[in-house]
């Protein structure tokens, strides 16, 4: 996905887990972190507290949606995944994407991988691997600083 792209509908989840979001309902009030993880990612494991700091401490200017990209068929076991996501506390909307079609939309081939959208639902950011919550952190200010500008 490219830079200024925007924000796929997120479509063909296989199931959501901790309640279901449109794009019509992150668009327009604030901007997005959409991160894509899987269960077999030790990385993805690794970096998730640190996506939950993010979540708890952008709650009021930041939607965060996380994305269930299984990397082989063992991945796709809803129980697994549920187990998971409840023991590294993941409990923004999850989109179970076991049919790989919002992987697909995004072009996306990583894990862990984030997409900032800025609240228009532009493509602001992309990132992948482990590392660099502090360039993530740094991409999303910028995003709410220019939001906030705007409402001044």
């Amino acid at each position: 996905m490219k830079l200024r792209s925007p924000m796929p509908e997120l479509n063909g989840a296989t199931t959501w887990l901790n309640g279901e979001v449109s794009r019509n309902e992150l668009v327009g009030e604030k901007p997005t972190l959409i991160h894509f993880w899987s269960v077999s990612c030790h990385l993805c494991k690794e970096a998730m507290p640190e996506v939950n700091n993010f979540r708890d401490n952008y709650k009021d200017e930041l939607n965060v949606v996380a994305v269930h990209m299984p990397r082989s068929a063992e991945d796709t076991n809803l129980d697994k995944i549920k187990e998971v996501a409840e023991q590294f506390d993941i409990h923004q909307p999850i989109f179970v994407d076991n049919e790989m079609k919002l992987t697909d939309a995004f072009e996306n081939q990583y894990v862990p991988a984030y997409y900032v959208f800025d609240k228009s639902g532009v493509l602001r950011h992309f990132q992948a691997g482990g590392s660099g919550m502090k360039m993530l952190e740094k991409r999303v200010n910028r995003v709410l600083d220019e939001m906030r500008n705007e409402q001044q």
